[in-house]
């Protein structure tokens, strides 16, 4: 690794621009200069250069990138109002509001206290993104800033260069990405990867190298073949160049998909730029004449192009050496755009319409609207990675609309992405004219059809919160149980809060309570505590994020925690069922497995319809478990020794008798209830493909005991082959 870093100078700016084929108001930029130099002229890098050294550097990358002048200034002076005694107010009167705005943009938030790394670290890419919605220069300076100290991340402590190297992996290469800014991306991804897998780039860099010169050779070789056809058929000879894929994008290929490298087709790619979109499709025809093309490695991103604006054809083919290689073929703006993304428009066209910019920057601004319904840290950092993603997936609507998708987005994703009362309203999907499940991940090319309900009541299922990919998605659901199901909330959220109080020996009297949260009120905008609840219930605040805040405020009031005795349990009960010591709240019997007195229960909080009993056993109480999904929302329930009613609770069990036909079996099984007093309230028979006869009969049972008892006098009818209790 090289230990030297590359020095730059304000001559090296100034000859920079010099070269470039573009106005610059030269005395502006060594002015920004001056006035970093002054700012920073007692600090040092960590490689012991001048710090100045560093906004130089950025500058310089700007100017690569054909950025205008205030952009370069802003380069220049970005660390200025955060590093150094210079003010906001000083840059604006010196350089004007557009410089200023731009080294705000830029400027981290570490004066304002925040509770966590991590919760800073959401605030500083928040803010970004929202000056970004403003002026999409504001990233691109960042992305040159961190490109220069990715550069240089040499110089740091080891702890630190894997914690920059993860931040600009998990943030700012897929914001490169989706500006389409191909230089910037590879690069910052490959130094990345060096500090992440040291060991997997060192490997993929040795292979590399072995035989590098046949590599380059092989690429040389298939230029010269295009070119010779493209003059033998009288084509005008178009712009060729060849390339490796980088380390970074064989890692993903072949480590992540478990392929190794002679399964990567596209290791080898050879641009072809040409100068209008018809000869675009000449120039594919010329190629697929020339080598065998590969099924299914055909991509029309020119009809459909990205989520970025890249415009390309690409296909893979094989040559006579059988060596498969992909081919680019683009016009020479798309090879611009390819190139610097959002940069080429100030680097080639000078600007770019306003609507038209507005609405390939509309990502952003879902992004922070998403954004606006959570105050995890951790999750928002995780879901720009994730509506980042590097792969896209493209999607039709039946009126031929193209959706774009990160990978693995479902139809839950789709249907919000089309529009929130769409995805609010879904009641079903098909994709390719078939019936598909809520969380089938969508393909690209397949045709997706949103089926929707009339019913005004109709709204999303909370599960659906964690089936969704996007942040979008589940930012519209959130924010239909904020508006629509406040009640519910409330109800929901005083009982998980009160459950994880419980669990965590949080003993906090009534009438302090509001006073005890206040803090946390403030920090989730909460006005009361019914707010705070309804927060809780429809997931705007995540409980295991700020329980081992609210763990800490207990021990300084009240000293350590001590567990919290049992529950009294009572023993009379006006439902039959006692809630976490509770006798008199709202409980209904789960028809999924049809709980019986003296059998193992446990209760789930629904959505305000009170406690839902099951079995223990019951598969959706296992599965639940399993996935992780809503643990915070079953509940310790017991049953009463009695019920202080006049009326006796009904239970219903179903129990699949499977016999051997005869004409006197539905009469013998009614015999059996009838001696043991046991109601039938649903019978149903009918003649398997064997010859037997499958009955399904549904009783009323006043317990364990006694269905037990019912199914060992069925056992031993002399027809009954089997008698089982199932769950509806």
């Amino acid at each position: 690794m090289n230990n030297t870093e590359t020095v730059y100078t304000i001559d090296t700016v100034i000859e920079k621009i010099m070269e470039e084929n573009k106005q610059y108001d030269l005395s502006k930029i060594v002015s920004a200069y001056e006035c970093a130099a002054k700012a920073h002229a007692s600090q040092l890098r960590s490689s012991g250069e001048p710090y100045i050294t560093h906004p130089l550097a950025v500058s310089y990358i700007l100017l690569d990138l054909g950025m205008d002048t205030d952009t370069i200034c802003a380069g220049m002076l970005h660390d200025v109002v955060e590093d150094t005694d210079t003010t906001l107010e000083e840059i604006k009167k010196r350089f004007g509001q557009d410089v200023a705005m731009l080294v705000d943009g830029v400027t981290k938030l570490g004066k304002i206290p925040l509770y966590t790394k991590e919760e800073q670290q959401a605030e500083n890419v928040r803010k970004i993104l929202l000056a970004m919605s403003q002026d999409i220069r504001v990233i691109i300076i960042k992305l040159a800033d961190r490109l220069h100290n990715m550069r240089t991340l040499q110089f740091r402590p080891a702890d630190k260069q894997r914690a920059t190297a993860l931040e600009t992996m998990n943030i700012y290469a897929p914001i490169a990405h989706r500006l389409g800014i191909r230089a910037i991306q590879d690069e910052i991804e490959d130094l990345s990867f060096r500090y992440l897998d040291p060991f997997a780039y060192s490997e993929i860099e040795q292979t590399l190298k072995i035989r590098s010169d046949e590599r380059y050779a092989f690429i040389r070789s298939i230029e010269d073949q295009i070119r010779a056809r493209f003059k033998e058929l009288g084509a005008a000879e178009p712009q060729l160049s060849g390339r490796v894929k980088s380390v970074y994008g064989i890692y993903r290929k072949a480590f992540v998909n478990g392929k190794s490298m002679d399964e990567i087709y596209d290791i080898y790619a050879v641009r072809i730029v040409v100068d209008t979109v018809v000869n675009c499709y000449n120039a594919l025809g010329i190629i697929h004449d020339m080598y065998n093309p590969l099924p299914n490695r055909f991509k029309d991103y020119i009809a459909t192009p990205k989520a970025n604006m890249y415009q390309s054809l690409h296909t893979t083919v094989i040559g006579s050496e059988g060596i498969p290689f992909e081919v680019q073929i683009r016009t020479v703006d798309m090879n611009y755009t390819a190139e610097y993304g959002i940069a080429a428009h100030w680097k080639y066209k000078e600007g770019i319409k306003k609507d038209k910019l507005e609405n390939r920057l509309a990502w952003i601004r879902k992004i922070i609207e998403a954004q606006q319904e959570s105050d995890d840290a951790e999750e928002i950092v995780r879901t720009i990675k994730s509506d980042l993603s590097p792969e896209d997936t493209f999607a039709f609507t039946p009126k031929g609309d193209i959706i774009t998708l990160p990978a693995g987005a479902t139809i839950i994703d789709f249907a919000y992405a089309i529009h929130s009362e769409v995805g609010n309203k879904m009641k079903g999907a098909k994709v390719d004219g078939k019936l598909v499940s809520l969380d089938y991940k969508i393909q690209t090319g397949e045709i997706v059809e949103i089926l929707t309900s009339n019913d005004p009541n109709h709204g999303p299922n909370r599960a659906w919160l964690d089936i969704a990919l996007t942040n979008e998605a589940r930012s519209k659901i959130r924010s239909w149980f904020k508006k629509e199901r406040r009640e519910e909330n409330i109800e929901t959220g005083k009982a998980k809060l009160a459950h994880e109080f419980t669990r965590n020996s949080i003993n906090v009297p009534e009438e302090d309570l509001a006073d005890f949260l206040a803090d946390d009120m403030k920090r989730h905008n909460c006005a009361t505590l019914d707010d705070y609840y309804a927060a809780v219930g429809y997931g705007g605040i995540i409980l295991d994020k700020i329980l081992p805040r609210l763990k800490d405020l207990y021990t300084k009031r009240y000293g350590p925690a001590k567990p919290t005795s049992l529950p009294f349990i009572p023993k009379r009960s006006n439902t039959g069922i006692v809630v976490g010591g509770e006798s008199n709240i709202e409980v209904k019997m789960a028809k999924c497995c049809d709980p019986l007195p003296g059998e193992d229960i446990i209760g789930f909080i629904t959505k305000g319809h009170g406690v839902s009993v099951h079995r223990r056993d019951c598969r959706n109480y296992i599965e639940a478990m399993q996935k992780g999904e809503d643990t915070d929302r079953w509940v310790d329930v017991v049953w009463a020794e009695s019920v202080t009613r006049n009326d006796d609770p009904i239970f219903k069990a179903t129990i699949d008798i499977v016999a051997y036909g005869s004409l006197t079996l539905i009469a013998d099984i009614a015999t059996v209830t009838a001696d043991m007093r046991v109601p039938v309230t649903n019978i149903s028979t009918r003649v398997l493909k064997n010859g037997n006869t499958n009955i399904l009969l549904t009783c009323s049972i006043a317990g364990a005991e006694q269905l037990r008892n019912l199914i060992v006098k069925l056992r031993k009818l002399t027809d009954v082959i089997s008698a089982d209790r199932i769950a509806k």
